[in-house]
């Protein structure tokens, strides 16, 4: 797996009609300057985003190995305007609820060593996915969006939810020893296989914050990437302040109780067969008194 950006070959910007294929040295072209040679999966959960996903792949890069769609049972034309407007598109549909259920869909669908998130509700630029991909190349195992790091922006946040999601990173920063600036936003990117390493079981919304945790209590290299929100098109968020955050803060609790057990039952000595056991694989010795 490559983990290095190339220059392309020479010649002009790819247009937005060329193919987006490898070249036979397996690079995608990016620019007249640069090409990329790890696939990058783009995973999009949508439910009724019809009138928003013209938006949404206006601004996905063409050089990008696979779009995967997690449908969420869609009333209207979802998937229709999805296969128009990127004939490739890998179409996944939900069985399950929650966004969180349909991100771990998409990801199992994944063929690429890259995977980024995307919402449906046009308030990601696209554009900025090869900043996302450039940090990861450049050693980052997980690449986290931050409306709030030098350059980023929002035009979405209420002051309340501003508020909210700034106590809450607070006590994530704290509890786990983390740095980051933002904590609620869903445009990230990292390598597959840190999958592996994060064992996503959460089905609701507050899976990007269970995300954000265990990528740190994994020891994964994390680097945040300047991102602008921009309001939703169409259609009406089904964010609520706070419900939503009494969710993040339980996700945050249940972590912390999680990492405080693992530590208890690591440092705790047990019983063993032949007596009072130290810690794994080394026995206490048992001194016999006199008969």
């Amino acid at each position: 797996m490559s983990s290095v950006l190339q220059p392309a070959s020479t010649g002009s910007d790819p247009s937005p009609d060329s193919s987006p294929e490898p070249s036979p040295a397996g690079y995608r072209p990016v620019s007249s300057h640069l090409a990329i040679a790890p696939p990058v999966s783009v995973v999009i959960p949508a439910m009724n985003e019809a009138e928003n996903l013209p938006y949404v792949f206006k601004t996905l890069p063409d050089w990008v190995h696979e779009v995967v769609l997690v449908d969420g049972n869609s009333t209207d034309a979802t998937v229709e305007v999805a296969r128009e407007l990127w004939p490739g598109v890998k179409v996944v549909e939900q069985r399950g609820k929650g966004k969180g259920d349909a991100l771990i869909t998409g990801f199992k669908a994944c063929t690429g060593d890259i995977i980024v998130m995307v919402d449906a509700d046009g308030s990601a630029d696209g554009q900025e996915i090869v900043s996302y991909v450039s940090a990861l190349v450049s050693g980052a195992d997980f690449a986290k969006g931050s409306r709030f790091a030098n350059g980023g922006g929002t035009d979405d946040m209420t002051f309340i939810r501003k508020l909210g999601n700034r106590a809450l990173c607070a006590v994530v920063n704290r509890k786990f020893g983390a740095r980051y600036t933002d904590l609620c936003y869903g445009y990230n990117a990292f390598w597959r296989h840190c999958l592996d390493k994060i064992d996503l079981d959460c089905t609701g919304f507050e899976v990007e914050t269970l995300m954000n945790i265990r990528v740190v209590k994994a020891g994964l290299k994390v680097q945040e990437i300047p991102s602008h929100e921009y309001l939703r098109i169409h259609g009406v968020s089904n964010l609520r302040a706070v419900r939503d955050g009494l969710r993040v803060l339980r996700v945050i609790l249940d972590e912390r109780s999680n990492r405080r057990a693992l530590r208890s039952r690591t440092h705790s000595p047990t019983l063993g067969p032949a007596g009072p056991v130290g810690s794994v694989g080394s026995v206490v010795p048992v001194r016999r008194q006199a008969s």
